[in-house]
């Protein structure tokens, strides 16, 4: 019988190699699949918004839920279309301490893909702009978003992002599991759904929220939408799913291995 699934072990050796592949990329193709990345996660965005304008009026709870429905789409493309998304990427602190790839390999991927990530978002922000696809009713709740994120103060910003990255690498976590593409869209698609619905911070998300936001009329600088938002959320997506998750798998999964092996 063929088997449809990986388990938690050898997606752990799965997510190691995959790490190191990562790491091992060539600086332009990182930057290139991160702004792809970024593009993907602010297609997902943009229909979130087109349908929760829909649906404001009717009932609040309607409205967060379809928009939810529709968000994941975003990392389905990062994982199945293929790209370099800053957040999934945390999860390469496993081959670092497997001693697979050097604390350098690791924040080079991390910033130059972080870098991609924002231009790619950037990119469709101006491209959608200037297509004058945002109705009224759109580019009102787009402003609001943009305006509740950076009214948020950074401890809870931070708490809602490690929140968010637990369960956004976990989806990357049972995507790599998956052994077929339904099986990776559904992977992806709850868990996603679970952390736009609970009202979580993803930075690079919010790298295309907030300045969709400013572009359609928001008084924010820069400087704010970093220092306030971007950074506490980095911040905390790294603790989430670059040290919680990780750290997590590694004792249970691929230590407690090696150790059995030179037990035996």
């Amino acid at each position: 019988m063929e088997k449809r699934y990986l388990t938690p072990k050898e997606v752990a050796q799965a997510t190691i190699k995959s790490g190191i592949a990562k790491a091992n990329l060539k600086l332009c193709h990182m930057l290139i699949l991160g702004i792809f990345a970024g593009m993907f996660i602010a297609f997902g965005a943009y229909g979130d918004i087109v349908i929760m304008q829909t649906l404001k009026n009717i009932d609040v709870g309607l409205m967060k839920f379809f928009g939810a429905l529709v968000f994941p789409i975003g990392l389905m493309l990062v994982v199945m279309a293929g790209a370099e998304l800053f957040t999934g990427n945390n999860l390469m602190t496993l081959a670092f301490m497997d001693k697979k790839i050097t604390l350098k390999q690791l924040m080079t991927n991390w910033i130059v893909v972080y870098i991609g990530n924002f231009i790619g978002s950037l990119f469709l922000v101006f491209v959608l702009f200037k297509a004058n696809l945002f109705s009224e009713s759109a580019t009102t709740l787009s402003v609001n978003i943009a305006k509740a994120k950076i009214s948020l103060p950074f401890g809870v910003l931070f708490l809602r992002a490690i929140l968010c990255n637990i369960i956004v690498v976990l989806a990357v976590w049972m995507a790599t599991a998956a052994q077929d593409i339904v099986s990776k869209i559904f992977a992806c698609w709850f868990p996603i759904m679970l952390f736009v619905l609970s009202g979580y911070e993803h930075s690079v998300a919010n790298m295309f929220f907030i300045p969709m936001g400013k572009a359609l009329g928001l008084s924010v600088s820069w400087i704010d939408i970093f220092t306030v938002n971007l950074i506490p959320v980095t911040l905390g997506n790294i603790v989430g799913g670059g040290l919680i998750v990780p750290i997590a798998y590694y004792i249970c999964y691929v230590k407690n291995n090696k150790e059995k092996v030179k037990n035996i």
